[in-house]
């Protein structure tokens, strides 16, 4: 169990793969992430797994483990997006595992990230991409993250919901105009889900930073940095900023849903 004086490591991960008995896992999984005292929410779903528990840095290393080479997914995860940080305290109040119909919400069942995906994009040679003239960037969150902090030039969609995300395709994107769209989020899940949406839709080029943003502000040094502001994650860290240092604010996860 952690105490006062424990460090709390934090695990995000997440891997589009094919998981026909995800509810089958469900019980596993919680009875092994309680067995080591984590506290998170994680979903599962026929396309894969996205979560993020937190707890004793032992107990993470030991999850990690667990999903990629363990009994329970059966060397399934082994192309896990998988990144660590530390909170000051314990940043989550309970274990949630759930089970939904798409680890994270689109509503395209032509969008498939284990049939075609984008391009993706190292964080060290992210700048150099959104630099170009030609290409559009694209924000995937939703606005009251984006509110918190972009990358420069990003367009904000106005997204209440990342479900809204194939509307504002629709409206606002063409093929034939957009030849070269970089996106981004939090972690990689969205846009990822969202390269795959448009790849369906005949976009030709198109492009997402590996990791999200969480990988290039723990990669990128601060002073060649084109992120200006603070990163929200679905926690009550709240925000994480370069080298995912903690803000200083506290109380998130309970006014706006998970979306990544």
């Amino acid at each position: 169990m952690l105490d006062a004086n424990s460090i709390t490591k934090v695990a995000a991960f997440y891997q589009f793969a094919a998981l026909p008995d995800y509810g089958e896992l469900r019980e596993p999984l919680r009875a092994f992430c309680a067995g080591l005292a984590l506290k998170g929410s994680v979903l599962l779903a026929q396309e894969g797994i996205n979560g993020t528990v937190a707890g004793a840095p032992e107990a993470i290393d030991a999850f990690a483990h667990e999903l990629a080479h363990g009994d329970i997914f059966g060397g399934r995860l082994n192309n896990l997006e998988l990144k660590f940080s530390t909170a000051a305290a314990m940043p989550f109040g309970r274990l949630k595992v759930r089970l939904k119909k798409e680890i994270v919400t689109l509503g395209d069942a032509a969008a498939d990230p284990t049939r075609q995906v984008g391009t993706y994009v190292d964080a060290s040679d992210w700048n150099a991409l959104i630099a170009a003239p030609d290409t559009l960037l694209l924000d995937t969150r939703n606005t009251f993250e984006v509110a918190m902090g972009t990358f420069e030039g990003a367009v904000d969609p106005g997204l209440q919901s990342f479900g809204q995300f194939k509307d504002f395709a629709a409206e606002q994107l063409d093929p034939a105009k957009h030849r070269r769209i970089a996106m981004f989020c939090t972690g990689g899940i969205r846009c990822e889900k969202a390269s795959a949406h448009l790849l369906a839709r005949g976009f030709a080029e198109v492009y997402h930073l590996k990791g999200g943003i969480l990988r290039y502000l723990q990669e990128v040094p601060e002073t060649q940095s084109r992120w200006r502001g603070e990163c929200f994650v679905f926690d009550e860290r709240v925000a994480l900023g370069h080298g995912l240092r903690e803000q200083g604010l506290r109380g998130g996860d309970k006014e706006h849903g998970r979306d990544e």
